[in-house]
């Protein structure tokens, strides 16, 4: 047999979508871990249902993953796929709306049933109708060829078509030249102690690849080259597993046990897994029996001189509210993790959303201001979580860190830093009286302040002579004592007020306007920064000048952001919400922010905030009209 060709591509983005027992988040999974191993740049993802098992075949059920891989560097997981595989009816109708013409659709026509068509109402079969003629069509029979080419394993049918997903991933394995190496050393691992069904897997996986490459279905594969990076030692990381790794490493710089106290909640549950691991590195974890128990612990935990973190999602941060505001009268240190997700209620668990800003900055009884520090991508989660920890000890008080399902589910190649390019943290821990008594005997004053941080001091309990009590009643300045006083109340809220607002070590914010003419700025924060990005690549490469800028911290903002909102004539900031860092810009700063929202559950995608930029030029300058678009939306 003839050599099938092989074609250079720059980029391809590929979802794979099915019923959520078809195993769709671990074929994309693996499929990203062999296409890091080439090298290539790239964004994941994975959307699935809410429901722990959703009925067999419906649209509720679906789950997806998607991937965007390139030779270049790669911004989000892409706005449309380029290939389509279908497991089902079901995963076809749900996601074909999102798939553009010409583009290419592989389905199992095993599963286009009669049935199985009338769950999701279609009237005649999709994949003979005619009604896909404007794509190129694959139906195959992926469940049958699997059984087939495992007839000789000691297994039941039903376990046989559990290996169609790895009969997938031959098969697109081959179609992409990704290597099976990794893949086969992930099922040893995970089916090691069954070996029949480890041999099954293997060899549905292989019978993938050599159908690829026997077949006249696919008459080429594909190609895509490594990416450009910086040498050095990676692996590709989701977000809440570089949050986990953060903290860990943040308490080490500071040489601190770290204790998390924490209750389930997707999608924030995997920082919990990831850090029970670390027990070994002087981390402890908590599972709580609910969320208040969990700050509890974990502010309990820094009273006895740990640092202590929570994690949760939004519902979770409702009920941690009166602890943190403890927090902030305690003035200790204190993580709050928040993945953000949709809402309100338990809202959408599985999707991911930016609206709980406001009430990380406002969610409080009482003046209680806290720090805000948001993630902007998944890698970036590792860096966000040791600026937060490096405020939460250095100021003595409770830090948000906001991430949101986008980031933490997705995934992208992550350099691994050397420890010694980390800050050092110095958690300052008293251990002598800081003051002496009307009679000349050493006393300890636990809220005499530091006067460049306005920190007080932290004194571990049982520490000799250092004996003080606090609680969430007011306390009297310097002494620590209860107290009513008018006065010294407002006292106390201002110095807590003013000790947030002077949180320094806060880079100004950077402004990416090549030609330094752009009179439009995207601005943003958290997750939509690689939405963002791509959007303007792909404006300027379609004749806009536009200038782009992203906020870290977003209690206390940038020195110079005011100065920087002042030099634009448009400022467009596009969020996951109704419009919320809006609206504390514009009470700010007197400045007509422009908000560009969406609450879908989906991030961006770059044509959309690309429009939205040609928009906003054309309404400054009618003449401004776009170029004719270029394909490679993700080019630099």
């Amino acid at each position: 047999m003839a050599t099938k060709a092989v074609h250079r591509l720059e980029r391809v983005v590929i979802r794979f979508a099915g019923d959520s027992g078809d195993g769709m988040q671990l074929t994309g999974d693996r499929f990203t871990s062999q296409t890091a191993v080439l090298g290539n740049d790239l964004s994941t993802l994975p959307n699935f249902p809410a429901e722990i098992r959703a009925p067999q075949g419906t649209l509720p059920g679906v789950s997806s993953f998607q991937l965007h891989f390139a030779d270049h560097d790669v911004l989000t997981p892409g706005d449309n796929p380029d290939v389509l595989v279908a497991m089902n009816p079901a995963a076809l109708k749900a996601n074909l709306p999102d798939v553009p013409r010409g583009a290419t659709v592989i389905a199992d026509q095993d599963e286009f049933t009669k049935r199985n068509l009338g769950k999701v109402g279609y009237d005649s079969n999709p994949l003979e109708d005619g009604s896909l003629d404007s794509y190129h069509l694959h139906a195959l029979p992926l469940t049958s060829i699997t059984v087939e080419a495992l007839a000789d394993f000691p297994l039941s049918r039903k376990d046989k078509e559990r290996a169609k997903n790895m009969f997938a991933l031959g098969l697109l394995s081959w179609l992409y030249t990704r290597p099976l190496d990794s893949t086969e050393s992930f099922l040893s691992a995970k089916f090691g102690s069954k070996p029949d069904i480890l041999a099954a897997n293997v060899a549905a996986l292989h019978a993938g690849h050599a159908y690829g490459e026997t077949t006249e279905d696919f008459a080429v594969a594909y190609e895509i080259g490594p990416a450009p990076m910086r040498p050095g030692l990676y692996r590709n990381i989701t977000g809440n597993t570089a949050l986990a790794y953060g903290l860990a490493t943040a308490a080490h710089m500071a040489g601190l046990p770290l204790v998390l106290g924490a209750y389930p909640i997707t999608p924030a549950s995997d920082i919990l897994h990831a850090l029970s691991g670390f027990k070994r590195y002087g981390v402890t974890t908590i599972q709580a029996e609910d969320e208040i128990a969990g700050i509890g612990a974990a502010l309990g935990a820094s009273f006895g001189g740990a640092l202590g973190v929570t994690t949760t999602s939004g519902p979770g941060i409702a009920l941690k509210t009166e602890t943190i505001g403890l927090a902030v009268s305690l003035e200790l240190p204190l993580v709050i993790v928040d993945v953000q997700r949709g809402g309100p209620s338990t809202g959408l668990p599985t999707k991911t959303e930016q609206a709980d800003l406001l009430q990380a900055m406002y969610g409080r009884n009482g003046e209680a201001p806290v720090p805000i520090v948001a993630a902007q991508s998944p890698s970036d989660c590792f860096d966000a979580a040791l600026e937060a920890v490096r405020i939460a000890v250095t100021y003595r008080t409770p830090v948000f860190l906001l991430s949101d399902g986008y980031l933490a589910n997705g995934s992208e190649p992550w350099q691994v830093p050397s420890v010694s390019e980390i800050a050092s943290i110095d958690p300052g821990i008293a251990t002598e009286p800081n003051a002496t008594a009307a009679d000349g005997t050493p006393v300890f004053h636990p809220y005499l302040r530091d006067p460049d941080t306005l920190a007080r001091p932290w004194a571990i309990p049982g520490t000799p002579g250092l004996e003080h009590r606090v609680g969430g009643i007011e306390k009297k300045d310097v002494t620590g004592e209860i107290s009513y006083d008018p006065d010294n109340h407002d006292r106390m809220t201002r110095l807590r007020a003013a000790k947030v607002a002077g949180v320094a070590g806060i880079p100004d914010v950077e402004v990416d306007d090549p030609t330094g003419e752009a009179k439009v700025l995207m601005l943003g924060w958290g997750s939509t920064y690689g939405p963002i990005s791509a959007g303007v690549r792909y404006a300027r490469s379609t004749g806009a000048e536009v200038a782009q800028a992203h906020i870290r911290h977003l209690n206390p903002f940038p020195a110079n952001l005011g100065e920087v909102l002042r030099a634009y004539d448009r400022v467009i900031v596009p969020e996951m919400n109704m419009g919320q860092l809006t609206t504390m810009l514009r009470a700010e700063y007197l400045v007509d922010v422009r908000a560009l929202t969406q609450v879908r559950g989906l991030p961006f995608t770059a044509s959309t905030l690309s429009d939205a930029i040609h928009e906003a030029l054309h309404e400054l300058d009618p003449r401004h009209t776009p170029a004719p678009a270029t394909p490679k939306e993700e080019r630099a």
